[in-house]
């Protein structure tokens, strides 16, 4: 029975992985910090499947802190998704914990896979690009990081590589662009804009929504990662996981107000520091090399993602009621 090690597997893409991994019969390790981005409940809540198999195992730790020779033993595959998220939340006195959960975490895990020999797959970021200068934008571009969140995404990319060319560690990095779909964190766009429109509330927009992203549905990059843990490639390679369609905000409302039913309130602000204005991925590499083949429009994954925020609402004062009786 194959083995995986899911880092972050309590988060909005782990849990994801963690439970098409075990639906497929992996055993599956894994390990969360729990860290203070939003409430433990809700990512408890996320490994409420996951936890109903008795091939899944979970480590509530620090990652960085953890015997990480014993965590790889017998461990076939590597899936680390922990990080320290967000673009806005990475300026400032933040910064030691971006370093330490990006950086050290993924450079103490790499040191155990010399010896222990796992494929290594590492989830990058399309934030290391910055405000490109071609798009769509080809791995092979110089990376331009405009926030300190990138500029730790890329550090650790880059020792993904170095390990890779230097000791044999079978390393795969994906750059993940503008992922979205149900259990997005609260903090990012679509997760913002769906709770807003269920509670008929105003939508919160930094910039002019006229800046475009390549949108990317959960279900896609799952099958991508699993692609990349389980293929075999050239050791230290990086690739792009993007939707493959370049859309702007504002057409991304338009998308999400005909879901609604009607027009929506949308408030502009300033745009923030190190928000880029454009996102694009040439994901050509990836469909050669990993078979990847992203199939959820942009109006049916905005749909499923909907439809998670209102069940979950739905279901929140439900369970407060059960808890307070």
């Amino acid at each position: 029975m194959p083995s995986a090690l899911v880092t972050g597997c309590a988060g909005f893409i782990g849990s994801h992985l963690t439970e098409s991994l075990l639906a497929d019969g992996f055993d599956v390790l894994g390990v969360d910090c729990f860290n203070d981005n939003y409430p433990r409940a809700d990512k408890l809540a996320n490994l409420a499947h996951a936890s109903e198999h008795d091939r899944f195992r979970l480590i509530a730790a620090d990652l960085a802190a953890l015997d990480a020779e014993h965590l790889l033993d017998g461990i076939d595959v590597v899936f680390h998704l922990a990080g320290e998220p967000g673009v806005r939340a990475s300026w400032g006195p933040r910064f030691d914990r971006y370093t330490h959960h990006n950086v050290q975490a993924t450079q103490h895990l790499l040191e155990a896979a010399r010896t222990h020999a796992p494929k290594f797959v590492y989830a990058s970021s399309s934030s290391i690009y910055g405000d490109a200068l071609k798009l769509p934008t080809h791995e092979d571009e110089t990376p331009r990081p405009l926030s300190p969140y990138g500029v730790t995404k890329l550090a650790a990319e880059h020792l993904c590589v170095l390990y890779g060319e230097e000791h044999g560690v079978d390393t795969a990095a994906l750059r993940y662009f503008s992922v979205y779909g149900p259990r997005q964190r609260p903090d990012m766009a679509f997760r913002r804009f769906c709770e807003a429109i269920h509670a008929h509330d105003p939508i919160e927009v930094y910039g002019d929504g006229r800046q475009t992203r390549d949108f990317t549905y959960v279900g896609d990059v799952v099958a991508a990662t699993r692609a990349a843990g389980e293929r075999e490639t050239p050791k230290g390679r990086v690739y792009n996981i993007g939707g493959g369609n370049r859309t702007s905000l504002r057409c991304a409302l338009e998308v999400l107000a005909g879901l609604a039913g009607r027009p929506l309130g949308v408030r502009h602000h300033d745009r923030e520091s190190g928000d880029v204005l454009d996102t694009g991925a040439d994901t050509t590499r990836a469909r050669q090399e990993l078979g990847f083949d992203p199939t959820t429009t942009l109006e049916e994954g905005l749909a499923a993602e909907l439809d998670w925020v209102r069940a979950r609402n739905r279901e929140t004062p439900r369970m407060q009621s059960l808890t307070a009786s």
